[in-house]
C-alpha cells in the first residue's frame, strides 16, 4: 500500500485558493506513487485540486481592522476549526499561503502544537508592519518566497528562506484573441475596452468599486464609444457588484466571471485594485492604474507603518512608478475617469508603459514555481 502523505494547506484569498491549488497538483505530479492527503482553507479551485477544504475562502474574505473586529467571532470559529483539525490529523507540515492577518496567529498556534510550519508566499512584511518578520523567525521552519528581493530581505534578518519564483507565471495564460472575447460577450471589437478589476474581498469592493462605477458613469457621457468589463474575482458573488450598479442603467459596463486573463488581454487599459490582481496584470501585459481605497480609520491605522513608496506590485518590483497610481482620497470617479482619459490620449505613454511591464515580466525569473516549492518542501520532510 501506498505511504499516505498528510499536508493541511491554509489559503484565505482568491490568490491564495489559486496558489494552493497548484502547489497540491505539482506534489502528485512530483510524486504520483504517494498517497496524498489535502485538507485545509481554500476555495474552488483548492477544491478541483482534491483539497479538503474545512473551510471555504469565501468565509473569510475580509480585510481591515473594522471588517476584522466586526467578523471577529468567525474568524474566531474558523481558526478553532483549523487548530483542531491539525491537532486531530497531525499533517506532515501546514503549509500557511499569504493571508497574513490570520496565517501569522495560526502559526503561532501551530507551533506550540509542535506543528512544522511552511509558508508560500510571503506576508509583506518588507513593504508595512516590519515587526512581524520576529515573529516569522520564531513560529515558521522556512519561508518559500516568489519575489528576488524577498530573499535577501529574510536572509538578513535570520530567517530559513528558498525563493521559488512566481507562480503566476504558470497560471496566467490568455486562451482567446480579442475578436473572440468580444464575440463571447457580444462586446463590439471595433471599439476600446477598459477592464475594471475591483478586488476579492467584501472591504474593496465596498470603497474600491464605488468610483470605479462614478468613472464609468462620467466616461459614459464624455467617451461614448468606451466599452467596460468588471471581470470578477472567484470569491465574489455577481449580485455584489450589480447592488453597487443600481443607481441606474450602464449599458457600456459589462459584469463577465471566470474570464479575468482574457478578459486583460483584450482590453487597452486595465483599472487594477491593488493587490495579486497587479501582477497578473502585469504578466498579461495590459497598461493600468493601480486603486487602492479602505476606510477612513483603516487608512488612519495603517498608512503610516507603509515603508515603501508605492503600493502597486509593478512599480515596487521596477523600482519607480511606471503605473499610476490612485490612492484613498485620490481615488475618486472624476480623477480616475481623467486619468482614463489621459492614458488613452497618449499612445506614447501607453507604449512605455507595455515596455515597462515586460521588463516586470523578466524580472520575476523563470516560470514552474508551484514544482520547486512542492520540490523543497518534498526534501525538507525527507521524501
Amino acid at each position: 500500500m501506498a505511504e499516505l502523505i498528510r499536508l493541511m494547506i491554509v489559503a484565505g484569498e482568491a490568490s491564495g485558493d489559486k496558489h494552493g491549488a497548484k502547489l497540491a497538483t505539482a506534489f502528485r505530479a512530483l510524486r504520483p506513487e504517494l498517497q496524498w492527503e489535502f485538507f485545509g482553507a481554500g476555495g474552488d479551485e483548492m477544491r478541483a485540486a482534491g483539497v479538503e477544504t474545512l473551510v471555504d475562502a469565501r468565509e473569510v474574505a475580509i480585510m481591515g481592522a473594522l471588517e476584522v473586529a466586526a467578523a471577529l467571532p468567525k474568524f474566531l470559529r474558523v481558526f478553532r476549526r483549523l487548530r483542531e483539525a491539525a491537532r486531530a490529523r497531525r499533517p506532515c507540515v501546514v503549509v500557511l499561503i499569504d493571508w497574513p492577518e490570520f496565517n501569522l496567529r495560526l502559526a503561532r498556534r501551530l507551533k506550540r502544537d509542535g506543528q512544522r510550519v511552511i509558508y508560500y508566499i510571503s506576508p509583506q512584511v518588507w513593504a508595512w508592519r516590519s515587526y512581524r518578520v520576529n515573529a516569522i523567525k520564531r513560529d515558521v521552519e522556512r519561508m518559500l518566497v516568489i519575489l528576488p528581493f524577498e530573499r535577501d530581505y529574510y536572509e538578513r534578518a535570520g530567517v530559513q528562506v528558498d525563493y521559488v519564483g512566481h507562480p503566476l507565471l504558470d497560471s496566467v495564460r490568455v486562451t482567446a484573441s480579442r475578436e473572440e472575447f468580444c464575440a463571447r460577450y457580444g462586446l463590439d471589437s471595433s471599439r476600446p475596452l477598459i477592464a475594471l478589476l475591483p478586488g476579492s474581498r467584501h472591504s474593496e469592493l465596498k470603497y474600491i468599486l464605488p468610483p470605479m462605477i462614478d468613472a464609468v458613469r462620467q466616461l459614459g457621457q464624455s467617451r461614448p464609444t468606451l466599452q467596460f468589463i468588471i471581470a470578477l474575482a472567484p470569491t465574489v458573488a455577481r449580485d455584489q457588484v450589480e447592488a453597487a450598479t443600481s443607481a441606474g442603467p450602464l449599458p457600456n459596463l459589462h459584469v463577465i466571471e471566470g474570464d479575468t486573463y482574457n478578459a486583460l488581454a483584450a482590453a487597452r487599459l486595465a483599472v487594477v485594485a491593488s493587490g495579486t490582481a497587479t501582477l497578473e496584470t502585469a504578466i498579461v501585459g495590459t497598461p493600468l492604474i493601480v486603486a487602492y481605497r479602505a476606510s477612513r480609520l483603516n487608512w488612519r491605522l495603517f498608512w503610516p507603518l507603509i515603508n515603501v513608496p508605492f503600493v502597486g506590485m509593478p512599480n515596487l518590483i521596477a523600482g519607480r512608478e511606471i503605473a499610476p497610481e490612485l490612492l484613498q482620497y485620490r481615488l475618486t470617479g472624476a480623477r480616475l475617469a481623467a486619468q482614463i482619459t489621459e492614458l488613452l490620449d497618449d499612445e506614447a505613454r501607453l507604449a512605455r508603459l507595455r515596455a515597462d511591464l515586460t521588463e516586470v515580466r523578466h524580472k520575476l525569473g523563470e516560470a514552474h514555481a508551484s514544482e520547486r516549492a512542492a520540490r523543497r518542501i518534498l526534501d525538507l520532510l525527507g521524501l
